[in-house]
């Protein structure tokens, strides 16, 4: 049995020129979606010759013609400042690379530490920040957050490919592996050579990255630290300052020397657990909250999508609220401190309470709306007649009385439309309270 597994093992690159695998690979690729590469092609084009496509890849693996092109480079903003570079494959080099990592899932993924909960099958952040608390609780409080600079791009070729061989028999599939990794970075115009690093965009860097850090994850297992990591982020639980000072130093130097990674040194700590982010999470007193940075990214985004003079009606917009709301509040559900929703909840309510505000383009109009609101006489004029700006009205009494909190659920609720349900931003916390 074993000699039969080692022959299958060794005849995966067959499996890869076979029609069928190549077809699972752009199945997984279309599920991903994705802009098109360097050639333009995108991947509704790809779909529409489907017929031909397929079978001229199997055609060129098979013949060795195949050639993985340079990669699109793209830059997008990070929430914390700088820019994340990212590279975007052409449709059909994404084929390829989705169906390499479903043929090299079954023999890898198997290997991999319990501990590492990204890019893993049934594994997720809720699953790897549940983990983290339950350590927090047994007592080791004291948290050496590693933060990796620039690690997708800092990924030592060689060996990534020693670590891969110690799996991967077939060494063809091995040798295309490294001709992706090296294919090029096209910017501009100008293309640039690939001699470290793995593209963020690639289907396979997932994968890949996990082959990577799998390195550090059974180092620390031997030395027996209890840890969690999700891709690049890793944080490391002890009892003492002293032990984790001990820690930071050994595993920093250990990622330099033998994984020819680089450490960030000011994004890096030694600190109690409530100080560090994990996940856009942190633990305090052994319970799960957002962390502070992620409630003020929230509270930015709320702002970003209630701007002052929008062309959009507060119908557009609402559901752009609830769109993000529900998407945020889902992944944030793992908090144990309710009031966090309410935050935001409140932060939304005055940012629309302002908007309704500005509306009213004088204050006489104000004042109507106040009236028509059945706000008394008295506290109407005294908010619409002060000289409180837009943002201050928005939590005075009188308008919060005109539009209090039961107005965005009965009567705005009306804006947010769905083909299976209605729903307002506020039924998605409340189901959250509830479980």
């Amino acid at each position: 049995m074993e000699t039969d597994l080692l022959q299958h093992e060794q005849r995966l690159y067959e499996q890869l020129c076979n029609p069928h695998n190549l077809w699972c690979g752009f199945l997984a690729t279309k599920k991903n979606k994705g802009a098109p590469g360097i050639d333009g092609q995108t991947l509704a084009d790809f779909e529409a010759k489907l017929k031909t496509e397929i079978p001229q890849l199997s055609k060129e693996l098979a013949s060795w013609t195949y050639k993985p092109q340079p990669v699109r480079r793209v830059e997008i903003d990070k929430p914390d400042g700088g820019v994340r570079l990212l590279g975007i494959p052409t449709v059909r080099d994404r084929v390829v690379h989705s169906a390499i990592k479903i043929l090299l899932e079954p023999y890898l993924i198997p290997r991999f530490s319990k501990h590492s909960y990204g890019f893993m099958p049934w594994r997720n952040q809720q699953q790897a920040v549940a983990a983290a608390q339950r350590i927090v609780q047994s007592g080791k409080e004291w948290v050496v957050d590693i933060d990796l600079s620039k690690f997708f791009d800092r990924i030592n070729h060689d060996r990534l490919i020693m670590r891969l061989s110690l799996t991967i028999k077939d060494t063809r599939i091995l040798r295309l592996i490294g001709e992706i990794l090296r294919c090029g970075i096209m910017e501009n115009g100008l293309l640039t050579a690939s001699n470290e690093g793995s593209v963020q965009g690639s289907p396979l860097s997932p994968l890949l990255s996990n082959v990577v850090l799998d390195e550090l994850d059974k180092e620390l297992e031997r030395k027996g630290l209890e840890f969690c990591r999700f891709a690049d982020d890793c944080n490391i639980f002890v009892r003492t300052p002293k032990a984790a000072e001990r820690v930071m130093k050994n595993t920093s130097k250990f990622i330099e020397k033998k994984l020819k990674l680089k450490v960030n040194q000011e994004k890096s700590q030694v600190a109690r657990s409530e100080k560090v982010k994990f996940l856009g999470m942190t633990i305090i007193n052994g319970h799960v909250a957002i962390s502070a940075k992620s409630m003020q990214r929230a509270m930015d985004k709320v702002k970003a999508l209630t701007p002052r003079g929008t062309h959009l009606t507060l119908g557009k917009t609402m559901a752009k609220i609830n769109q993000w709301f529900k998407g945020w509040s889902s992944y944030y559900s793992m908090t144990q401190y309710p009031a966090q929703f309410g935050k935001i909840e409140a932060h939304i309510r005055r940012r629309i309470r302002a908007r309704l505000v500005d509306q009213q383009k004088s204050r006489r109009n104000l004042y109507r709306k106040l009236m028509k609101r059945k706000v008394p006489r008295k506290q109407a004029a005294k908010a619409a007649y002060s000289h409180d700006k837009r943002w201050a009205l928005s939590r005075c009494r009188a308008v919060e009385k005109a539009y209090p909190n039961r107005w965005f659920t009965e009567e705005v609720g009306q804006f947010i439309r769905s083909k299976e349900r209605r729903a307002t931003w506020f039924d998605v916390t409340e189901w959250i309270r509830l479980v």
